[in-house]
């Protein structure tokens, strides 16, 4: 149930931070303290790409497809990973922004997964 509540964060902030991208583009860069003009185009594209995989995360959780958890704590650790990387080579806020969102899902996903594999259940 823990891991359950943990992927719904993480779908629930690429679905919004998505669409915020979709909808307003400077706007949402704005909140995520951007020092960088990205046009609108591919702050759009990158919303769409949040959407779709928010919707795929939030299909894993309603259908429990528990095989598939692990998948919410490696794909998006290696992903903070980049983040850093992106930060150290910009000095863009935002890729600190994000990666402390990201972050946050990816500790409270393996603390949930660890503590769920150690008691047996998923």
């Amino acid at each position: 149930m823990r891991t359950r509540l943990c992927l719904l964060y993480v779908a629930a902030y690429l679905i919004i931070s998505g669409i915020a991208l979709l909808i307003a583009p400077e706007v949402a860069l704005r909140f995520m303290f951007s020092n960088t003009d990205y046009g609108v185009a591919m702050p759009r594209w990158v919303g769409m790409l949040s959407v779709a995989l928010g919707a795929l995360v939030s299909q894993v959780v309603r259908h429990r497809l528990a095989v598939l958890y692990p998948l919410g704590f490696f794909m998006p650790a290696a992903m903070v990973v980049g983040f850093a990387g992106l930060y150290l080579q910009s000095s863009n806020p935002l890729f600190l922004v994000v990666l402390g969102v990201v972050g946050v899902g990816v500790v409270a996903t393996g603390i949930s997964l660890s503590l769920e594999r150690h008691s047996g259940r998923q």
